[in-house]
């Protein structure tokens, strides 16, 4: 699930439309919270200059030698043709790249390579990350932002200042995009960018440019994005639904949402679907992106639920995450699936008490959920660590580090890529 942005008063808004160009700032690099990162030798050709695979093959031998077992000969690497060492090292985990950039300018070129581009395109990702913004506390403290790569167990620091000095928060993240949205003074804006590169756009104004809920999602298919702007209430006025489609750089206005009595303010986007929790109709609005429409699905929530999260799987899956009881009894976590076909929730796990009581020390504590793929975050307000569920393996892990849902800090995961394009 994207991380949604605290509720706030709506605010009037400009006139002005915001800038479309494109812009691209050089990545200052990546700070490793864990460790510090390694003095790779530069591999010269003959005649000095860095050879065409010298530089980034003997680097990407070293770092490799670094991470494995087996002793790995840099001349070996040295050696390797163009073509084959890009296909080697769009297998190597991006942040792990971004340690080799300082060795030359021919290893600053290859993350740029078409060919590289082509080929890391084509890599699954190297595992889940959970992406950590912090807007700042003071009027001095700028907003910064982490990324803590749970197969490597480390935190590495993302430069966020190539982004415009906006009051923003964060949307959400998918397919190596992050989405930002807040205000420029009195206007209404939203940024998409990938921080790896620092590529970023602002997007033109909607028809209705109010804040509201958005959800980004990626198509890699198409190697395009779309933002949707959920139907909302401003005054005495709804809003209607807007999509944003990067390839026609514009949004176009959808259906209206039906007057619904919105029981949370979470939506879980999955299967070209977005889905709301509503209280009368009781059960879920869906929206049809590629159909432009909403339906009202009759999914009656289960007895005794406190508060539910919507969280989107993969591909169709849609979980609801709550807890069950009452706020001064014992209480459970427990998540469902939703059988589409019935149209009713199933479930299918508990929290074990022992996480509970550690997650929530308070029986009315908040806490937080999201999810990607088949995996299910928690955090609370009091907790310094995570604790992540694994649906498929039926499995639940603690994450040291993990940064809770306090003050001004938000969490979402995270698919780091270079050829995640703003285009």
């Amino acid at each position: 699930m994207d991380a949604a942005a605290p509720a706030r008063a709506a605010r009037p808004t400009s006139p002005s439309r915001p800038p479309k160009a494109i812009r691209s700032t050089k990545p200052r690099g990546l700070d490793e919270d864990t460790a510090a990162p390694p003095a790779f030798p530069k591999c010269k050709s003959p005649s000095g200059a860095a050879a065409g695979g010298g530089a980034g093959a003997g680097a990407a031998g070293s770092l490799l030698h670094h991470h494995a077992d087996v002793p790995m000969d840099a001349s070996v690497w040295a050696g390797l043709p163009d073509d084959l060492l890009l296909e080697v090292l769009a297998r190597v985990p991006p942040f792990l790249l971004f340690r080799l950039r300082p060795v030359s300018r021919r290893w600053e070129a290859i993350l740029h390579d078409p060919a590289f581009l082509a080929a890391h395109a084509t890599v699954p990702s190297h595992g889940p990350c959970l992406l950590t913004f912090s807007r700042g506390g003071g009027s001095h403290s700028l907003p910064h932002c982490s990324v803590l790569s749970i197969p490597l167990h480390a935190r590495y620091k993302l430069p966020f200042g190539f982004l415009p000095p906006w009051d923003l928060w964060l949307v959400g993240s998918s397919g190596g995009l992050v989405c930002f949205s807040g205000f420029d003074g009195a206007t209404f804006r939203t940024v998409v960018c990938n921080p790896l590169t620092q590529a970023w756009r602002v997007l033109p104004d909607m028809h209705c440019n109010q804040q509201r809920q958005l959800v980004l999602t990626v198509d890699k298919s198409r190697r395009s994005f779309k933002v949707i702007a959920a139907s909302d209430v401003y005054g005495d006025k709804m809003l209607p639904t807007e999509v944003y489609d990067s390839k026609e750089d514009k949004w176009s206005v959808h259906q209206m949402m039906p007057a619904v009595n919105l029981c949370s303010s979470k939506m879980a986007f999955c299967d070209s679907r977005l889905y709301l929790e509503t209280l009368s109709p009781l059960g879920l609005m869906m929206y049809r992106v590629d159909a432009g429409r909403w339906e009202h699905i009759p999914a009656k929530f289960p007895r005794s639920l406190l508060d539910g999260y919507l969280v989107a799987g993969a591909r169709t899956r849609l979980f609801l995450v709550g807890r069950i009881g009452l706020y001064s009894t014992i209480q459970s976590m427990r998540i469902w699936e939703l059988d589409h076909g019935r149209t009713v929730w199933v479930e299918i796990s508990r929290m074990p008490p022992r996480y509970f009581r550690a997650l929530l020390r308070l029986s009315a504590e908040r806490f937080e959920c999201f999810g990607q793929d088949n995996l299910i975050c928690f955090t609370s307000w009091n907790q310094g660590k995570g604790l992540l569920y694994d649906v498929d393996k039926k499995a639940w892990s603690w994450i040291a580090g993990c940064a809770s849902q306090l003050c001004n800090s938000q969490v979402c995961f995270y698919e780091p890529r270079f050829d995640a394009s703003i285009h």
